[in-house]
């Protein structure tokens, strides 16, 4: 864990959050709260890359999907299905089509974003199922657009990968689709509010403890948070030997900080290939961050090149 003399926010990202303050809250209801965060400013990315909106079928109806294709696209790229965050209750394939199209570049690799469901108008399980009808169908549509399903990787941020790691889970649990590879931005997976840094961090910038307790439970429902079950908490998985290889992001000033590196540590002790980085000076949500803050491009870069090398073998 972090020494009492970890290094301050870095002194860049702090000049931007103190110009634009941001704090993920529920403060003023559901609609409130995604007006916030679709307003924010972002900056434009990868604007020649080839992208499409579809709609595919769900579990409870059609779900949009946005896919990107690479700048250095070949004749069959691999596929990463890409899940935004924001508490499972807010964002959309607007506020991260900059994210997206970062991982299309990144990686060299078709991303395809998808809209799944939201709480608190639809709590667990429907993100899961969405997330997990989504890779079930592009895997077995890749051919439509030219990508080869055969390099498969998960990818997602905050709750996006927790979507992730639980879609990778279920795959390795029904005999496929098999998945190459997880990027977990900042996931949230043993849902322990014990953790260091959840107290350490309770007043952090951008997400605080007390935004991850209202967020937890307009997405858990009915479900009991002292007991959740592995679709909410993938870290609580009674196995977790045989999943696929994972790179897992966090960051110094965020207070899901040691649940991903918990889960880094659960996965390697289940001889899971996996590496954890810590970017000790930045704080939740840091991928909105690449392209401006100079330590939040470089951790990005640093995740999409673990990604590109797995799907390009």
């Amino acid at each position: 864990m972090p020494s009492l003399e970890r290094p301050p926010v870095d002194p860049i990202l702090q000049k931007v959050l103190d110009a634009v303050p941001f704090q993920l809250t529920i403060d003023g209801g559901i609609d409130e709260a995604r007006r916030r965060f679709r307003d924010l400013p972002r900056r434009p990315a990868h604007p020649d890359l080839r992208v499409e909106n579809h709609t595919i079928d769900g579990p409870a109806g059609p779900i949009p999907v946005r896919v990107y294709w690479p700048t250095d696209a070949d004749t069959d790229p691999p596929v990463t299905m890409y899940f935004h965050g924001g508490g499972f209750a807010v964002g959309d394939l607007d506020t991260h089509d900059g994210t997206a199209r970062d991982h299309a570049v990144g990686a060299g690799s078709l991303v395809v974003s998808v809209d799944y469901r939201l709480a608190p108008e639809h709590p667990y399980p429907a993100a899961v199922d969405d997330a997990w009808a989504a890779t079930r169908w592009v895997a077995a549509n890749a051919d439509r657009f030219g990508a080869d399903a055969s390099r498969l990787a998960v990818a997602g941020d905050s709750a996006g990968g927790t979507l992730s790691a639980v879609v990778a889970q279920l795959a390795r649990d029904n005999d496929g689709p098999p998945i190459a590879f997880q990027l977990l931005w900042y996931p949230s997976t043993m849902w322990d509010s014990s953790l260091p840094s959840v107290i350490e961090n309770a007043d952090a910038p951008v997400l605080n403890t007390a935004s991850i307790n209202a967020f937890s439970r307009w997405y858990a429902g009915d479900i009991d948070l002292a007991a959740p079950p592995p679709g909410i908490a993938p870290g609580r998985a009674a196995d977790l030997a045989g999943l696929p290889p994972a790179y897992i992001a966090v960051a110094g000033y965020d207070p899901l900080r040691d649940d991903g590196a918990r889960y880094a540590e659960l996965l390697a002790a289940a001889g899971v290939t996996v590496e954890l980085h810590l970017a000790d000076t930045l704080v939740h949500g840091y991928l909105g961050y690449a392209g401006v803050v100079p330590a939040a491009t470089e951790a990005t870069e640093r995740g999409l090149a673990a990604l590109r090398a797995a799907l390009h073998v």
